[in-house]
């Protein structure tokens, strides 16, 4: 399902193509989040018009409301939510996970989203709320809304309460139902802060519970869809893809990385806390276990795209696919992105502009952008640029018009679509160091 097309000379950094039934992705990707059959505030056409490769959905959402049995009813995602391309979906853990009590010691510390209010910071779970009100204390560990055991997770439903229960079986099933073309196995996914015990144990659990994902999956592999309109007897294909975990100990990620790179994965994952949240570890962790996972498999860096230069980080370190909330979620804060051009030609001090150390953005709410009449960004062909200018933006927040979302998250979006395609160019051309240095510098 998955071919290399091109290696850069000079870095791990390469380009490929993943094969589905419902087309191709070039890889490498970054795929918009679609919580609940949705990527917030875009329909499908909206997709279609940036050019969006894959997009993804939320088993834990997804489970609780509408339901997979539902959605299997309705033909699957796919045709639920009338998106042809491919979708993948996560197994749920990560969302279940975020239901422990123990509080992260993240969630003490100031927001990193600079414009968002000093002690601000959004849930984990894709949900848009505030941690609190969302109800989610991620921690990974036992409490009143999560109890975990050898054989799957007991949970509360953070919207009335209910109790539910995920196996490894029960997860796989789901995603059988919501019929994603990329699945991914069930794992614990134990926060930054746990003790090696306990990290080592979530580990084991999350190989026993591998093993148990790919027989489930395969057992259903060999039964009729349950796809209504598929056909009796019709699939198309589904792959499966194992998770790495291990925090942020060196022997336990490359002793992970062994186990789940030994299984018949067709894909392989690297989770945990520090995906994509702290870009110093994730670099670390990609360093450790890059080498041992297999290059004839995809690479997926769960969570990686909070800022546009976090991309070239894991692309440098052979990251085929990526994704993250954060791209639409600012968006609905008044954050857009801009490109290195824009930045150097509107602020040339690093001291000058948005705040220190906000390179690729701007906040539209700022005052600044009141009488401003030039697009977000001019080198953006999106369009938002092509036909809206930053005080019709900077209006439409100040107004609470909901049109501001729609149209901040369709500028996010292509942005990020965008940098991929140049990026994936660079790779060819075996440029894509000399681009880094252009964007981080």
């Amino acid at each position: 399902m998955f071919e290399v097309t091109h290696k850069d000379k000079k870095s791990k950094a390469r380009t490929g193509i993943i094969h589905t039934d419902h087309g191709d992705i070039e890889t490498p990707e970054f795929m918009p989040v679609g919580t609940q059959a949705t990527v917030k505030t875009l329909d499908s056409l909206d997709l279609e018009n940036l050019d969006a490769q894959i997009i993804l959905g939320n088993t834990y959402h997804l489970h609780l409301r509408p339901g997979e049995d539902l959605i299997a009813e309705m033909g699957g995602l796919h045709k639920f939510m009338n998106w042809n391309k491919p979708i993948l979906t996560d197994s749920g853990g990560f969302q279940v996970f975020s239901l422990g009590l123990q509080k992260n010691k993240l969630d003490k510390l100031p927001s990193p989203l600079q414009g968002e209010g000093q002690w601000v910071r959004l849930s984990c779970d894709g949900s848009g709320l505030p941690a609190d009100e969302a109800g989610v204390k991620f921690g990974g560990q036992q409490g009143k809304l999560v109890n975990i055991d050898d054989n799957g997770v007991t949970f509360t439903s953070h919207l009335d309460g209910s109790k539910h229960r995920f196996t490894p079986e029960s997860a796989i099933e789901i995603q059988h139902k919501l019929g994603a073309d990329i699945i991914m196995a069930f794992d614990e996914c134990t926060p930054d802060d746990a003790d090696l015990d306990y990290t080592k144990k979530a580990m084991t659990r999350t190989h026993d519970w591998a093993e148990r994902c790919i027989t489930k999956h395969g057992e259903l592999n060999r039964l009729p869809s349950p796809l209504q309109g598929e056909g009796q007897g019709v699939r198309y294909r589904q792959f499966l893809f194992g998770i790495i975990q291990g925090a942020q100990h060196k022997k336990l990620r490359e002793e992970s990385a062994k186990v789940i790179s030994a299984m018949d994965f067709d894909g392989i994952a690297i989770g945990g806390e520090s995906i994509g949240y702290n870009m110093e570890a994730t670099k670390k962790i990609l360093d450790w276990v890059n080498p041992i996972i297999p290059e004839d498999k995809p690479h997926y860096t769960m969570g990686v795209g909070h800022s546009p230069k976090d991309l070239f980080e894991v692309v440098e370190r052979g990251v085929d696919m990526f994704d993250c909330v954060s791209p639409t979620r600012v968006a609905r804060n008044g954050t857009l992105f801009i490109s290195p051009q824009t930045w150097n030609k509107e602020s040339p001090s690093p001291l000058q502009g948005e705040g220190l150390g906000v390179r690729y953005r701007i906040n539209i709410i700022n005052s600044k952008h009141k009488n401003d009449p030039s697009p977000i960004d001019p080198n953006c062909a999106c369009s938002t640029c092509k036909n809206h200018s930053r005080a019709y933006l900077h209006h439409l927040f100040k107004s609470g018009e909901l049109t501001a979302y729609r149209l901040a998250t369709i500028h996010n979006v292509h942005f990020m679509l965008n940098l991929m395609k140049e990026i994936r160019e660079a790779i060819k051309e075996d440029r894509f160091l000399e681009m880094k240095k252009e964007w981080i510098n």
